[in-house]
């Protein structure tokens, strides 16, 4: 079916995030796995398309000249090219980041493509599943000893955890998921969120936090609120605990200068 251009509201089914808030987690959690895979230029050209998806979130159907023209505004003439922005476009459309629709007018013609931001993906509970009893003389094709070594994946339990994963936070997690490649998705977010703010050498402190943050992930799915993505809330927590502790800090260092000061003025005044 062809989609027909139009208002960017029109295009409201298409969003895969409830609010701008949930939109622009899932942003920062694409590129602190993939950030370092972009040009300087695509990094310029993929930012200011987020923005441009922000009335619908996720949403955009602006023009490429459009959206050139504003990086072109912002950065005093120095904006990119269009090619740098097309080989963006394919680069974070093969990440998964970004599904591109065509639209055409009324009259057929090719209009403005409809750009989609996809969720940040997250493993899902493990789906039990019977086994059929395997008879011994039965050939096996390569094929089903694939699927079955899946299987047997997914049963793991936390015991079959990566010795990154410290054992406090296995110990605590354990208790709610108990599979392995959970528990190493919860912690995987954690050092996502380590390295966004710069945290990545401070095991102590982001286990500390990651512990704090899971209870409170816990306490909200054991209240009357539904936790849609556990793992997606657990990562929100953990952002904003960092974020408050980075704005703490500014506040004791500042603090702490000031009273440096006014200590070394009394100490003039004695003099």
């Amino acid at each position: 079916m062809n989609i027909k251009s139009g208002n960017v509201e029109q295009f409201q089914s298409y969003s895969q995030f409830q609010s701008l808030q949930e939109f622009n987690m899932h942003i920062e959690m694409w590129l602190a796995v993939h950030k370092d895979k972009l040009t300087k230029g695509e990094l310029v050209g993929l930012k200011r398309l987020i923005r441009f998806a922000a009335k619908v979130p996720g949403v955009c159907n602006a023009k490429i000249g459009t959206v050139l023209k504003a990086i072109h505004e912002e950065f005093d003439g120095n904006g990119i090219s269009r090619s740098t922005f097309k080989r963006m476009i394919a680069k974070v459309s093969s990440l998964g980041i970004l599904t591109v629709y065509e639209t055409e007018r009324r009259n057929g013609s090719q209009s403005s493509n409809l750009y989609v931001f996809q969720c940040f993906p997250h493993s899902e509970p493990p789906k039990r599943e019977k086994l059929t009893p395997l008879n011994k003389t039965s050939n096996l094709s390569k094929t089903k000893i694939k699927d079955l070594n899946k299987r047997k994946e997914s049963e793991l339990d936390h015991t079959y955890t990566s010795d990154r994963v410290p054992s406090a936070f296995n110990q605590l997690v354990k208790s709610f998921f108990s599979n392995m490649k959970q528990i190493e998705e919860f912690w995987r977010m954690t050092t996502i969120a380590a390295y966004r703010h710069h945290r990545e050498n401070d095991l102590g402190l982001m286990t500390d936090l990651a512990i704090h943050s899971f209870k409170q992930l816990i306490r909200k799915m054991k209240s009357s609120t539904k936790v849609s993505n556990p793992i997606a809330y657990f990562y929100g927590i953990l952002n904003q605990k960092l974020e408050e502790l980075y704005f703490d800090e500014l506040f004791e260092m500042g603090f702490s200068t000031g009273q440096e000061q006014r200590n070394l003025d009394f100490s003039l005044l004695l003099a």
